[in-house]
């Protein structure tokens, strides 16, 4: 197994820089016009949690879980506090944010997904780490219960419906949910000065995300 179901200390990361990242390769013509492609079907989020550090006892925090993830071999849990569920950061989660798709009367399993724009080019992520007890699902809007219509796997993100609760052809399958982001160190090696830090300069703890 290489990813461990263990969530990056939260009060670290909530000071942490980063974001999303898209690779777009772009030519320009004799004409001057621009011709633009992507390389990335899917965008690939970068953070660094050094920012979130502000003690020692924070530093060494993020030694032990460094050691015990074994620098980048395993992956974790990553909390983006910036982005981190269907909603909308300051409203309630509930159970129509977003769409999964539609019934067909056998289909049973729905990937948990959070669409982002509407009108040019809405694009569809895969929620692979949701967060236990957080997701909500409802079919044309009647409210389904977790272990008695539906089952939801935490460390894929995939829903599936139970005997007797299979979607009927049409009906929306619609959920809400908290989620992490699947990540991992992008150093073996975390270089610390303790002269500089206390002095206030900010050690560089890269993390990137990771496809599960």
């Amino acid at each position: 197994m290489t990813f461990h179901e263990v969530r990056f200390p939260t009060a670290i990361s909530f000071g942490s820089s980063g974001g999303p990242e898209r690779r777009t390769e772009i030519v320009v013509l004799g004409s001057g016009h621009e011709e633009r492609n992507t390389r990335w079907a899917d965008s690939r989020r970068h953070y660094d949690a050094g920012y979130g550090v502000k003690s020692l006892d924070d530093l060494h925090e993020v030694i032990s879980f460094f050691e015990e993830r074994r620098g980048k071999l395993y992956g974790f849990r990553w909390k983006d506090h910036s982005d981190h569920r269907s909603s909308l950061p300051l409203q309630i989660i509930t159970n129509t944010d977003q769409i999964l798709g539609s019934g067909d009367g056998v289909k049973a399993n729905f990937q948990l997904l959070k669409t982002y724009g509407q009108t040019y080019a809405p694009y569809e992520r895969e929620i692979t780490k949701p967060v236990e007890g957080t997701v909500l699902i409802s079919l044309d809007g009647s409210t389904q219960i977790e272990n008695t219509n539906y089952t939801v796997d935490y460390s894929s993100g995939m829903v599936t419906f139970l005997s007797g609760s299979i979607p009927e052809t049409g009906e929306v399958v619609r959920a809400g949910f908290e989620y992490d982001v699947p990540a991992r160190f992008d150093t073996d090696e975390l270089k610390i000065n303790l002269s500089r830090f206390n002095a206030g300069e900010i050690p560089n703890i890269p993390i990137v995300e990771v496809r599960i």
